[in-house]
């Protein structure tokens, strides 16, 4: 059985190897950069400028880096289900190299994200454009994969703007920052919650097992289990487990599930047409129904259609033809009679629709 919830110690690419294949819904990868500094960075006024040399970013040149990325891209894609998708987050030094590679691998790339950084550090040197941005690549399995994307909550989440690729994030700072007794920080590129919130928001649904081979100090955990998703960490370094494990068991459980769930898409919603309101008897064929300030009336005919006069058509384009526009939302525009408690008042026909999904949804369930 698949351990979740939990740091996985050693070796990514050993540790993926012991895996089972298709277990994990989603993959999250923040591997090495190979940033290749050749030297020490200091501010204007001489401090020093926490960079990136640790161990773990060193390769001996970029066949070594090369050989790496397609060791673990080849076990991630073993143990990805067949509709499940991996994110690989990198800067300029690799991105392009991982790109490359994953699609000689026969990954279908499905979005490059652009992590813009509001908060960016400077180039203290003055000698290139400020690095001011990361890019994430988002991909499948395979062009065939039917693969987790909620449309509609990010939507919402933004405003009800499509969510777009370019997304502005500042960079860890502040309390989220990990930092150790002495003040300095736990890990050199930890990554922001925000980042990984739309990350798994977006691609993966409660109770989804999310994997992140190179774990660090745990923001995938941590979000995962924010989100009420499961996740699996790997990583070799034990002062980096202490700090992450310390982190995840400090997140409270989620008591309410149900606000865990995504919002639901119309392109999952059971497709009612307007002949299955009559079939299910919701309707039947002779009734009258009526435009909101009575000005239009129609007759549900047994076919589905509305006629009035000598027109008919469907009951999107008789409401249109009678207003002289070039389009009408049938379901809202014709309304019917109802008594309630002695009162007529008059409903949209989908109200009807509705209690049609509702039914099926109960009758499937």
């Amino acid at each position: 059985m698949l351990q979740t919830n939990c740091i996985l110690r050693g070796d990514s690419i050993e540790v993926m190897r012991t895996l089972p294949d298709k277990c994990v819904d989603v993959i999250f990868a923040d591997p090495p950069y190979f940033m290749q500094l050749g030297e020490e960075l200091y501010r204007p006024d001489s401090s020093h400028v926490e960079s990136v040399d640790d161990a773990w970013d060193k390769f001996q040149d970029f066949k070594a880096y090369d050989t790496f990325t397609l060791d673990w891209l080849h076990e991630a894609r073993r143990i990805l289900k067949d509709n499940g998708t991996l994110w690989v987050i990198g800067s300029y030094h690799n991105i392009f190299r991982v790109g490359y590679h994953l699609q000689n691998l026969k990954f279908w790339l499905l979005n490059d994200i652009v992590w813009v950084k509001v908060n960016p550090m400077p180039n203290f040197k003055g000698t290139r454009f400020t690095n001011a941005h990361e890019t994430l690549i988002w991909c499948a399995k395979s062009n065939q994969s039917k693969y987790t994307f909620h449309y509609d909550s990010m939507k919402a989440f933004n405003d009800d703007l499509q969510m777009r690729s370019d997304w502005h994030l500042p960079i860890c700072s502040g309390p989220e920052r990990l930092k150790d007794k002495n003040g300095k920080k736990v890990h050199t590129t930890q990554k922001p919650e925000s980042l990984l919130y739309r990350v798994i928001l977006a691609s993966t649904n409660p109770g989804d097992v999310i994997l992140d081979p190179f774990f660090g100090t745990g923001t995938t955990g941590a979000v995962a289990k924010k989100l009420g998703r499961k996740y699996i960490g790997i990583e070799r370094e034990q002062t980096y487990i202490d700090y992450a494990q310390k982190r995840l068991d400090a997140i409270p459980e989620m008591v309410d599930d149900t606000i865990l769930e995504p919002m639901g898409s119309k392109k999952t919603e059971p497709r009612i047409p307007f002949g299955s309101v009559i079939e299910h008897g919701l309707l039947k064929p002779g009734q009258k129904l009526f435009d909101a300030k009575r000005k239009f009336c129609a007759v549900v005919r047994a076919d589905g259609s509305l006629q009035t006069g000598g027109q008919s058509g469907s009951i999107h384009r008789l409401g249109a033809q009678l207003q002289g526009v070039p389009s009408c939302n049938g379901w809202t525009f014709w309304h019917l009679p109802r008594d309630e408690a002695g009162e007529q008042k008059m409903i949209t026909i989908d109200t009807l629709r509705q209690q049609l999904k509702e039914e099926i949804f109960l009758s499937s369930n």
